[in-house]
């Protein structure tokens, strides 16, 4: 999948801007000089705020106005899996970096999020290599930067990055009064018309039955799926999050196939967290790509999520809500 701006979002016109989005926007608007090209050296724009409110419009809208070939846009899955994959044939993390960062003179990331102490670290590395480059740099997130990596055994090792994160960027915060997602109450603010490109469906009940099955292989791992039509992957959620699936299977295949089934969504709270934290994972993976998503749970949406431990990146079952939402609603809400 593209990371680059060759990836643009199908987007509608967007109306009034809330007092939140408005003010993100004329942050960003700083990092182009008169021109739409990229400061070199500008104070970057650390986006963050709850899910829905239009972190990911407000970025991609400000890299399609750029006027340069050499930008770079990433999702966080994306990247480290592209990181984890350059490191091992490069001869340090350092140089895995300059790789994929590569000419940039801009680059975006987008959900950035931080649970695992080795991402963490990975991280620390990559924006160290940007901020030394002067690089012009824009994050979203759905948590301050004083809140990254929030497992508390791991924290404080985080801290010199977050410090300068703060140091180098300067931190927005875009929490307007609604999820811009979900279809309920006034459509004021910005949103992008189904701005992830993703359609599909959330139907609480079982899927029409089928017979037969068919074997999908991800890496050295074989998927037992249902039979489906060319370029569908149809499939349990037990088979699709209960297995030890990384972020990198779910990209290998988003990149194969693209319409998705996902049958017999459980309560989240009766299943053990990293079964739902993979949920969370391939969502986000499927939204990032644009794939059409079909869930099949056994309860609404808000309760699907409900009640579940806040155990390490769990929190994120918020977004996960959020998306599912504008994926049951296409032409809904804009994404953040």
């Amino acid at each position: 999948m593209a990371s680059t701006t060759d990836r643009t979002r199908r987007m509608a016109p967007t109306p009034e801007l809330d007092a939140d989005q408005r003010a993100a926007d004329d942050r960003l608007a700083t990092l182009l000089d008169r021109r739409g090209r990229p400061r070199r050296g500008a104070r970057g724009v650390y986006l963050h705020g709850p899910p829905g409110r239009g972190k990911t419009m407000l970025m991609d809208r400000f890299l399609a106005a750029a006027r340069t070939d050499r930008a770079r846009r990433w999702h966080f899955h994306e990247f480290f899996a592209a990181l984890h994959a350059t490191a091992a044939t490069a001869a340090t993390i350092d140089d895995a970096v300059a790789a994929l960062v590569g000419d940039a003179r801009l680059v975006c990331f987008d959900e950035f999020h931080l649970h695992d102490i080795g991402d963490a670290m990975l991280a620390a590395r990559l924006l160290d290599t940007l901020f030394a480059r002067r690089i012009p740099l824009v994050l979203t997130s759905n948590y301050a930067p004083v809140d990254l990596l929030p497992n508390p055994l791991f924290h404080d090792r985080f801290l010199p990055a977050i410090a300068r994160i703060t140091a180098h960027m300067e931190v927005v915060r875009v929490a307007g009064p609604r999820d811009y997602r979900r279809p309920a109450g006034p459509r004021a603010g910005a949103r992008a018309d189904n701005s992830s490109g993703v359609v599909g469906a959330f139907v609480v009940g079982s899927p029409p039955p089928d017979t037969g099955a068919v074997e999908v292989r991800v890496g050295p791992r074989a998927l037992t799926t249902h039979p489906a039509g060319q370029g569908v992957l149809d499939a349990d959620f037990a088979v699709l999050c209960g297995a030890p699936l990384a972020p990198a299977d779910y990209l290998a295949l988003a990149a194969r196939f693209e319409r998705w089934v996902v049958r017999g969504v459980p309560r989240l709270r009766t299943v053990p967290s990293d079964h739902a934290m993979r949920l969370v994972t391939l969502v986000d993976v499927l939204y990032d790509a644009g794939r059409a998503l079909t869930v099949y749970a056994e309860a609404p949406i808000d309760d699907l999520v409900a009640g579940v431990a806040a155990v390490a990146g769990l929190c994120d079952l918020g977004r996960t809500a959020s998306r599912l939402y504008e994926i049951s609603h296409p032409g809904g809400a804009g994404a953040g």
